[in-house]
């Protein structure tokens, strides 16, 4: 008879319609994965029957396919977003209980964990304080709040160019004492250089005889300066680099005349200036200041302190004739290559000074303008938390309002052997069951996982105009089985009738 096949085609072509319909209403479904009926014939069982006689009795419903195709990915631009490229599931919590979505929508609830729509928790690998990442077991992914921690600065790094070309500024001079007896000749006093100086430096003259000397500067007439020496107590004279004095040395005393001419103040004392902020243990910060003064070719003086204060000399810069770095002298030693130690004053309210060290590998001298190529220190005030992202590999990081980043925790992904088995139990969540396999955890970007995107989530991968093109012929299946059932009436009534 007609009529079992005509219910059971109107069966199957009602359902057809109600899968087709479910794409077409889920159509704008975060993550929705839309779904194929799948029909099978059906025979009537008689052992009598001969095999080639076989009627069919209608078809049937033989399962509901799930399409897990990828679906388009749109940037969103909430940091809480995440969509899946690839293969994959969001493994969530339900207080225990493990269920799996695509839909990657999530917000942060009021314990800072991060879950769903319904509250299901976002499962992940929680990260230490100091942000390393915990695999060992998956747990209920939650963000930190609290500040992070200050860094005390004890590292600067830098990288310049100081300008071969530029005029030294500082210098160190030796005298001479042309005889060893007696007056000398007219009281002059040979001073030889051993670089340059300029006419704004002052120096100092130490004699190692008690007897008095009478010095005086007469590089300019205008601006003598005289003054008396006494053993023990040396004289700072004015500008000029010409001195004389009277009176008679005892025999082989000499006479070191050296530059005093550094002051952080006045810019003609050195060659280039630079700064860094730097950070004690509780997060206080200053400025460091750093002054480069060339002292002759291819030699220059260090000097550092903080704002505010007074900078000293820490060190020595030595360059080649190809303007590479040869050598580093720290007045502090220093067990680390082409490094100066130094202290500055602890902000910290300890009284202990603070230890730095300045590292100048890759700084050179060429003949162009003198500037700064990377200048970084290891230290930082604490912050707090002012966003976060989530890279492809699933690990949540944290940038916080002092320049840190820390990783938070990372996202995980399970992956199924069949999913086509997983159990649909509506909101976009899956079941796992003995057809689909147990769940395989692993991180992003691994083998058979698929990579996230941040800021962005997965639409329905439902194709609009392939179901409607399946529902005008799911509804003229549903019509000829209508006519199968129309045209067995026709038949019955012609019986009746005869």
């Amino acid at each position: 008879m007609g009529y079992q096949q005509g219910l059971s085609g109107l069966s199957a072509a009602s359902s057809d319609l109600d899968v087709i319909g479910n794409n077409i209403a889920n159509a704008d479904t975060i993550g929705f994965k839309s779904g194929t009926a799948v029909f099978a014939d059906m025979y009537a069982n008689s052992v009598a029957t001969a095999v080639n006689n076989q009627i069919g009795i209608g078809t049937q419903l033989a399962a509901v396919q799930q399409q897990f195709s990828q679906g388009t990915i749109n940037t969103t631009g909430q940091a809480l977003d995440v969509a899946i490229n690839g293969n994959g599931f969001f493994q969530m919590s339900n207080n225990g209980a493990l269920t799996y979505s695509r839909n990657g929508v999530f917000q942060l609830n009021n314990a800072g964990q991060i879950v769903n729509s319904q509250g299901l928790q976002l499962m992940g690998y929680a990260a230490s304080s100091t942000g390393i990442i915990n695999s060992a077991q998956t747990v209920p992914l939650t963000v930190p709040t609290t500040n992070i921690a200050p860094t005390a600065t004890t590292s600067i790094t830098g990288q310049f160019n100081l300008d071969a070309q530029a005029a030294a500024t500082v210098g160190t001079f030796a005298t001479t004492a042309t005889g060893n007896t007696g007056t000398l000749a007219n009281g002059a006093v040979t001073v030889t250089t051993a670089g340059a100086a300029s006419n704004t430096d002052s120096y100092t003259i130490n004699f190692t005889s008690a007897t008095a000397y009478t010095v005086t500067d007469n590089t300019n007439p205008a601006n003598d300066s005289t003054g008396t020496y006494t053993a023990g107590t040396p004289i700072t004279l004015g500008t000029g680099m010409q001195v004389t004095f009277s009176g008679t040395p005892a025999n082989g005393d000499s006479a070191t005349v050296q530059t005093t001419a550094f002051n952080q103040n006045t810019s003609t004392t050195y060659n280039y200036p630079t700064s860094i902020q730097a950070y004690d243990s509780l997060g206080g910060s200053q400025t460091v200041d750093m002054y480069f003064a060339k002292t002759s070719a291819g030699n220059w003086n260090v000097y550092a302190g903080v704002a505010g204060g007074t900078a000293s000399l820490i060190g020595t810069a030595t360059f080649n004739s190809n303007g590479a770095l040869t050598g580093v002298t720290s007045i502090t030693p220093s067990n680390a290559s082409d490094t100066l130690a130094f202290s500055i004053p602890n902000t910290d309210g300890s009284g202990t000074p603070q230890t730095l060290t300045l590292n100048l590998t890759g700084t050179t001298q060429f003949g162009s303008a003198n500037g700064t190529n990377n200048l970084q220190q290891n230290g930082f005030a604490a912050g707090q938390l002012s966003n976060f992202t989530v890279g492809t590999n699933g690990i949540l990081t944290g940038n916080y309002t002092n320049g840190q980043t820390a990783d938070l925790g990372q996202i995980v992904l399970a992956n199924f052997n069949d999913p086509n088995g997983l159990v649909d139990l509506g909101n976009n969540e899956y079941e796992q069951t003995a057809a689909s396999g147990a769940a395989q955890i692993s991180t992003p970007g691994s083998t058979n996982h698929g990579t996230l995107q941040g800021g962005a989530v997965e639409e329905s991968n439902t194709d609009l105009t392939n179901e409607l093109v399946n529902l005008i012929t799911a509804q003229r299946n549903y019509q000829a089985n209508a006519q199968t059932i129309k045209t067995q009436q026709t038949v019955d009534q012609t019986l009746i009738n005869l």
